[in-house]
């Protein structure tokens, strides 16, 4: 999980040897002879686990390698820009995702078996500021394939989607209900975490795209789904699930107890502005710390009329517009969480930023009842202690008895989870509340129908960046009248050594086979290569961790408020790492499945089999070679390869 984690060690952790310890390594298992081996060096590109665990897909090692110096981009390029376009082949949010994504990617690194992650959130954070500070643009496709496709919902899936296609040259409309686009990114993360300005930079840099939008209009009740089938050649359904679930507690139906949807929708239209002095939010997750924070931030005011009440707010029936000139108080707000702290589901930076803040934190405990007064407002929430877990898949929970009690409430807040309203398009509910599809994310039994986002599972919004990302390509296939095969096991964005020597000018013979690799008298790529990469994800035991020493994280900084503090404030609270802060941090990445030029093949090949490949025919990816006439098979060369490039193959 991504955020700030505890002190980091001060020195190298990995040791290839401990103390006590008397067995060497097996050796003699992989070498077959004392003077030779059949097996030689091969050279294989394998996923490394940051980008297997990213749900968008994103080539972070590429654009992390871009950013150290080690692959270089096309004459002219700036390496930030360079990087940018190889991020945004995946995600076109940069900034917003650098700001607000768990970042999953952190938590897979290979790095963590030294010391610490790679910050690659925080360089994502810097590509997508760098690309609004020189508006950078997408490049339009020169043809036009004729093809069109309406995408219904703003959204992160609907707009990564839109996106994906614009690029392959087809004509798309988003229709959202909306007077804005962004869906949950604009109207279910408060502006302090995703400032709008940036939000709007980058949903803007979509629609240069050429992509029309239509707003305020909902299909099922504005236009038919049949008129949308009739008018358009494919359809793309990321309708979200802006829809929250309430209380599964008696009493859940009093005005004063909310969904967590409805209460981040007011704030961020700006009708919500002061809250009850006493909050209680109900979650564990992201959303829910989201709520917190914004109660904590607007307050209460004592001279509240009663059509001031944030439920009116929330339900939509009023706006306040007498908090500004009101003296505002902190509001006491407790979230409460079924779940021990270390197990919730919210970003740990988060946890700790909501803690600093004065929220306070209750765990392993459940909502039994809304304890309400005789006008049917809730003035209370009734737990009691539990044990929570999951079986099969299903949450259950065993409730403590006699353990129940009170906690005084003039706002309760419903963050336990998410629902899709259907309204007008109830033939599309698999009766789980969601829409059914397989891995193309092509609806069950609707043809030409593709669907992604909140809408399959409510989830992180870079899964539903990915999930548009892979609908457009199976869109676009099925526009062009190809099969939809099998997604690849893993789904992510790769460096692609063929586009690396195209860009280079290197002459490329035909491949022999459908996965580009080479032989040893080939020259498709560098002998006896092999790209892995949809398949294979190299864990860290296949690495050489003790080539890299101890490189402490470079953090970004974070505003932490205090409880007084927070009162009021709407400002950023994490600040960009600088150009020298990124290079450094890029350089921290290992690099993992890929040569990053380090040389410790050739200096310690003891047959000198290991040769660098002449400039004028390396490139990323193709910087060494093996003579095998003079190779022996030692393992060597594989044992000292920090990035586990070199694996030990039969040579063809």
């Amino acid at each position: 999980m991504s955020g700030t984690s505890g002190d980091t060690n001060t020195k190298l952790t990995f040791r290839r040897y401990r103390d006590g310890d008397e067995e060497h390594l097996p050796w003699q298992e992989e070498i077959f002879d004392a003077g030779h081996s059949h097996k030689c060096p091969v050279y294989v590109q394998s996923a490394p686990p940051c980008q297997a665990s990213c749900p968008c897909g994103e080539d972070i090692r590429g654009y992390l390698n871009v950013m150290r110096g080690i692959e270089k981009p096309p004459a002219g390029v700036p390496a930030a820009e360079y990087a940018f376009r190889r991020l945004t082949e995946a995600n076109p949010f940069p900034s917003v995702m650098g700001r607000v994504c768990p970042a999953p990617c952190e938590s897979g690194c290979n790095r963590n078996q030294v010391e610490d992650y790679v910050g690659i959130n925080s360089v994502e954070h810097f590509l997508g500021e760098y690309a609004i500070e020189h508006n950078l643009k997408f490049v339009k496709p020169t043809a036009s394939t004729g093809k069109k496709v309406a995408i219904i919902g703003g959204g992160p899936a609907g707009l990564s989607c839109a996106y994906q296609l614009a690029l392959l040259g087809h004509s798309c409309t988003i229709f959202d209900e909306h007077e804005q686009l962004g869906g949950m990114m604009r109207y279910g993360i408060p502006g302090f975490r995703t400032p709008r300005e940036v939000l709007d930079a980058e949903i803007q840099r979509i629609l240069d795209l050429g992509i029309e939008v239509r707003l305020k209009t909902r299909i099922g009740r504005d236009i038919s789904m049949e008129q949308i089938g009739k008018d358009y050649d494919a359809v793309f359904m990321g309708l979200g699930a802006q829809s929250g679930r309430p209380l599964p507690a008696p009493g859940a139906d009093a005005p004063n107890c909310v969904t967590a949807t409805a209460f981040l929708r007011a704030f961020n239209d700006g009708r919500l502005r002061h809250v009850g002095k006493r909050v209680v939010v109900v979650g564990g997750g992201d959303t829910s710390i989201d709520v917190a924070t914004v109660a904590r931030r607007l307050g209460h005011i004592t001279q509240a009329h009663e059509k001031d009440r944030p439920e009116y707010v929330i339900q939509g029936r009023v706006g306040h517009d007498v908090a500004e000139i009101s003296a505002k108080q902190g509001a006491e707000v407790i979230l409460t969480s079924l779940f021990p702290i270390d197990q919730m589901q919210a970003n740990r930076h988060e946890i700790e930023q909501a803690l600093a803040e004065g929220i306070e934190i209750r765990c392993g405990i459940t909502p039994v009842e809304v304890v309400r007064d005789t006008s049917g407002r809730a003035t209370a929430l009734r737990l009691a202690e539990c044990e929570a877990s999951f079986k099969n898949g299903r949450l259950e929970i065993k409730v403590k008895p006699g353990t129940e009690r009170d906690i005084e409430a003039d706002l309760i807040v419903s963050a336990i989870g998410q629902a899709v309203d259907f309204t007008g398009l109830e033939s599309f509910d698999n009766g789980k509340g969601m829409i059914s599809a397989d891995r193309n994310y092509q609806v069950s039994g609707k043809q030409g129908v593709f669907v992604g986002g909140d809408v399959i599972r409510p989830h992180l919004l870079t899964s539903a960046i990915g999930q548009g990302w892979i609908a457009a390509d199976g869109i676009d296939r099925y526009l062009r009248g190809e099969p939809l095969d099998k997604r690849p096991k893993i789904d992510a964005h790769s460096f692609d050594l063929t586009r690396k020597m195209i860009e280079k000018g290197l002459p490329l013979e035909a491949a022999p086979h459908t996965s580009i690799w080479g032989t040893d008298s080939g020259n498709v790529a560098i002998h006896n290569y092999e790209n892995r990469s949809q398949k294979y994800v190299i864990p860290h035991d296949e690495l050489f961790l003790g080539h890299f020493p101890f490189a402490p994280r470079n953090k970004r900084k974070v505003i932490t408020l205090t409880k007084e503090q927070a009162l009021g404030n709407f400002q950023e609270r994490l600040e960009s790492l600088s150009d020298p802060e990124v290079v450094a941090e890029a350089k921290r990445c290992m690099s993992c499945g890929q040569c990053f030029e380090c040389d410790n093949c050739v200096v310690y090949c003891p047959q000198k089999a290991v040769f660098k490949v002449s400039k004028a025919k390396s490139t990323t990816g193709r910087y060494v070679d093996t003579d095998y006439t003079k190779c022996i098979g030692c393992h060597i060369c594989h044992d000292v390869c920090p990035s586990g490039y070199i694996q030990m193959g039969l040579g063809e």
